[in-house]
């Protein structure tokens, strides 16, 4: 390796690039500063808060989704990839094309799970209230694999 070479390598080292665009400062969200909204793609009281980055845009976003008892997400797929870390409550998920209760696992506080995008699955709030934080590059997607299931489409 040329000193030419590891001298370009070593500045790229050492020049500081903020996780996210506008980011570049110490910050810190504490729970009573997440912002809890609808989000027209899921069920009536399931809630969206973005915590970091903008998820409708490329580029890495971070979010927490927060489902009352008895809530389900019917099947459907998000392109990304994600990584779920479960904040309360017990997270039930199960993969396949058709809601099937037998196939949902359980998932405590701490737990991570990583969904691979384009893999289809479902949610159900089974046990109470949970808390979910979800990390990925946007932009963020949700399809439902019936468009039936899809909260957009009704009209009630």
């Amino acid at each position: 390796m040329s000193q030419e070479t590891s001298g370009a390598q070593r500045a790229q080292q050492n020049e500081l690039r903020p996780h996210q665009l506008g980011e570049g400062i110490f910050k810190a969200i504490l729970p009573d500063d997440i912002d809890w909204k609808p989000f027209p793609e899921f069920p009536p009281g399931v809630l969206l808060a973005v915590v970091v980055g903008q998820p409708s845009q490329p580029g890495p976003y971070t979010i927490r989704v927060k489902a009352p008892h008895g809530a389900k997400l019917m099947p459907h797929k998000h392109p990304e990839d994600r990584v779920y870390t479960v904040i309360s409550g017990v997270f039930y998920i199960g993969r396949g094309d058709e809601f099937d209760a037998t196939k949902l696992e359980a998932y405590p506080p701490g737990a991570v799970i990583v969904l691979p995008g384009n893999t289809h699955h479902f949610h159900w709030a089974k046990s109470g209230e949970y808390v979910t934080q979800i990390t990925a590059l946007g932009p963020l997607g949700l399809e439902y694999l019936n468009p039936k299931d899809d909260p957009r489409n009704n009209n009630s």
